[in-house]
């Protein structure tokens, strides 16, 4: 009996030290988020009404604009080389492309880092951020304020769905990966169609919500492209370069191209759609399986 007791005791002992670790590890792994982020950022936007400078990373294309925008949403790792090269492509298809930290200034490749940093990132100030975003955009000579769109990706792309229901100037919006909303009487006050774009291999959103989004965008009235890409695991868009080199990550970011190109690029300046104080809670099973998915998962080939 006291072997055992000692045998627990060793075990008890074992998970309270990786436990301590892995709480260290968070605090650890943002050292050095702020040079990381001054390596991919070339902007500092002022905040509105007193609120913090948001940095960002803006791609122009070339030539004389104004225009069309598209505001760019990173993944829970923060603002990063991938999203960067993604701003870079978009803008090489005409797009004016700004790529905002809205973790006010932390970034890390670590999972546990970056679970922080999501489950500690308050939504209202996130929209806040936005907001200022949103409005340097408009002051800018070589945007075209009138045609204003947003995509995103994992977590991003959940962003970039909740910010259009907080805004109606949003002309479109791309959800890559994202937990979505599927309450029809939510989704009726976005203000322009959505494109989502989904991995039929990625556990952390099952194939029943990507229907329940498609199925609440209908009911809805909003118009919307819905396409599951069979065997694609989560964050199965990488990088530019990736993108370039791999047929099925080409059909969907040329997907992406056709749909900003029919309902930002070329589309009328109009918008319907009521914004909203929505505040949802947090999505605690999505991001554990989302862990699972980056850590072990379809997602862990790009760590």
């Amino acid at each position: 009996m006291k072997n055992i007791l000692k045998i627990l005791g060793g075990i008890l002992g074992v998970l309270a030290a990786l436990i301590l670790l892995l709480a260290l590890s968070i605090p650890l792994a943002g050292i050095g988020s702020q040079e990381r982020l001054e390596a991919v950022t070339n902007v500092s936007i002022p905040g509105l009404n007193g609120g913090p400078d948001v940095r960002a990373y803006v791609a122009k294309p070339a030539g004389a604009g104004p225009f069309p925008v598209v505001i760019m949403i990173h993944e829970f790792f923060g603002l990063n080389a991938a999203i960067t090269s993604m701003a870079d492509g978009l803008s090489e298809a005409g797009y004016m492309v700004v790529a905002p930290d809205t973790f006010r200034g932390s970034t890390s490749s670590w999972i546990p880092r970056a679970i922080y940093q999501v489950s500690t990132n308050d939504p209202q100030q996130v929209n806040a951020d936005l907001d200022s975003v949103y409005a340097w955009i408009e002051s800018q000579p070589e945007a075209d304020a009138a045609r204003i769109g947003i995509a995103g990706f994992c977590y991003g792309g959940r962003v970039s769905l909740l910010y259009s229901l907080h805004n109606n100037g949003i002309a479109a919006t791309v959800v890559f990966y994202g937990s979505s909303e599927t309450d029809p009487e939510v989704l009726k006050n976005l203000p322009g169609p959505v494109l989502g774009i989904f991995g039929g291999a990625d556990a952390s959103i099952p194939l029943e919500e990507v229907s329940a989004l498609e199925n609440g965008l209908k009911t809805a009235g909003i118009p919307h492209e819905i396409t599951v890409y069979d065997d694609q695991p989560h964050a199965f868009m990488t990088n530019m370069d990736e993108i370039r080199a791999d047929s099925i990550k080409s059909q969907a970011w040329e997907q992406m191209l056709a749909f900003l190109d029919a309902n930002l690029k070329n589309a009328p300046s109009t918008r319907s759609g009521q914004s909203i104080a929505y505040q949802p809670g947090f999505d605690w099973d999505y991001y554990a399986m989302l862990v699972f998915e980056h850590a072990f998962g379809t997602a862990s080939h790009g760590h």
